[in-house]
């Protein structure tokens, strides 16, 4: 019965105070238009000068400046691939290797007529020794003599013949055994066991992944003010929200006639760089820097045309309209050519209710909220009410 009563207390005082409010509408509105906006300090923000570095976009991959294509340099059929896409190789390993029958068999025949070639000057020799003694002594003709030297000659020139078969026979007895050029990863297998690789059939790829660079194009139009050493900042896809800087090593000398773009090589700036070949990256040449005001993208509205923001001027708010320009992609920051100066004061991230003119209050650090005596008094009965009831 006792909260009954106190709940009927309570309808009835609040009824009162809205008969009250309601008598004297043009006093509430006065107040609800003289109410400061109460704002914290992290939500205002100082606008500062920052360098903003401009330049030319550059456009890319990322790719190994070590990188080889090996090709069959014999013809024959693939007996074993060694090594699988990814796997890690050291300069000399075997990567492929092919049949070496029918060459093996062509080096055997060249060191035969080598042997063969080789005891026909042996004999050769001896003649032609011999037909100088006995035309010393009269015993035969000059032109015996000159017929035994003729065939002495074709004899080393046999012997040379052979020999040379017989090497070229071995270079290709080692080329069907295909060896990494330096250390590095395997990129690409083209070919499998059986396959019949002809003369400059790709095999293998190998890449060396601590040699990236990044192969970039830049517009014809802006290649003037590119310079080699210039920083380039760019980002790669597949490493969202990551930045890479870098050096302008090389500008080609001629742009391409077809697309009337220049290639620009750029080196990686220190030791942080991606393991993968052929990503896409694009980023833009820091060709010159100049000290502007900047101000983040949270502390813009956007209204059509219109980009303004909210100064925070002697405890007002002011709806300052602003010309941006150039975004930094490193910072995200927008540069301003008008409206705000280095040391003014907006919010940081406005909201769509603020008026122009507005009175701004800045909150203190918040204290441990005090009790009201009403709330203890009319909480002291109801206790009492609540421990009667428990004794009833």
């Amino acid at each position: 019965m006792l909260r009954k009563t106190l709940l009927v207390v309570a309808i009835a005082a609040a009824l009162t105070a809205c008969g009250k409010e309601s008598k004297d509408p043009g006093k509430g509105k006065a107040a609800a238009t003289t109410a400061n906006l109460l704002i914290s300090p992290e939500d205002v923000l100082t606008i500062a000068s920052d360098a903003l570095a401009s330049g030319p976009v550059i456009t890319g991959s990322i790719q190994p400046e070590r990188n080889a294509d090996l090709r069959a340099e014999v013809s024959a059929v693939v007996l074993q691939v060694l090594k699988e896409n990814g796997e890690a190789v050291k300069r000399g390993d075997v990567l492929v290797r092919l049949d070496e029958t029918a060459i093996r068999d062509s080096l055997n025949s060249a060191e035969e007529a080598s042997r063969a070639a080789s005891q026909v000057l042996e004999q050769s020799e001896r003649m032609y020794q011999r037909m100088k003694t006995l035309r010393a002594s009269g015993m035969t003709s000059t032109q015996a003599l000159e017929d035994t030297e003729i065939r002495r000659n074709n004899a080393q020139s046999d012997l040379s013949a052979a020999k040379s078969r017989a090497a070229q026979a071995r270079q290709q007895l080692q080329r069907t055994l295909v060896r990494a050029p330096f250390d590095g990863i395997v990129s690409e297998r083209k070919v499998s066991n059986g396959d019949t690789a002809q003369i400059g059939k790709e095999l293998i790829r190998v890449i060396d992944p601590a040699s990236m660079r990044f192969e970039g194009l830049v517009s014809a139009d802006k290649i003037g003010i590119v310079k080699v050493g210039q920083p380039v900042r760019f980002r790669i896809n597949g490493y969202p929200g990551q930045d890479f800087m870098g050096k302008v090593r090389r500008v080609d000398p001629a742009a391409n006639t077809v697309t009337r773009q220049v290639a620009v090589l750029v080196d990686f700036a220190d030791q942080h760089q991606p393991r993968v070949a052929g990503l896409y990256a694009e980023g833009r040449i820091e060709a010159d820097s100049v000290n502007v005001v900047m101000v983040p993208d949270s502390a813009l509205v956007k209204a059509g045309d219109l980009t303004y923001t909210w100064k925070l001027k002697d405890n007002t708010l002011q709806k300052t309209t602003v010309k941006i320009g150039t975004r930094d992609t490193r910072t995200g920051q927008w540069e301003v050519r008008s409206g705000l100066a280095s040391g003014d004061k907006v919010l940081r991230t406005p909201g769509a209710t603020f008026k122009d003119g507005q009175k701004v209050e800045l909150a203190k650090a918040a204290a441990p909220a005090a009790v009201p005596a009403a709330a203890v008094a009319a909480a002291a009965p109801a206790a009492a009410g609540n421990g009667n009831g428990k004794g009833n």
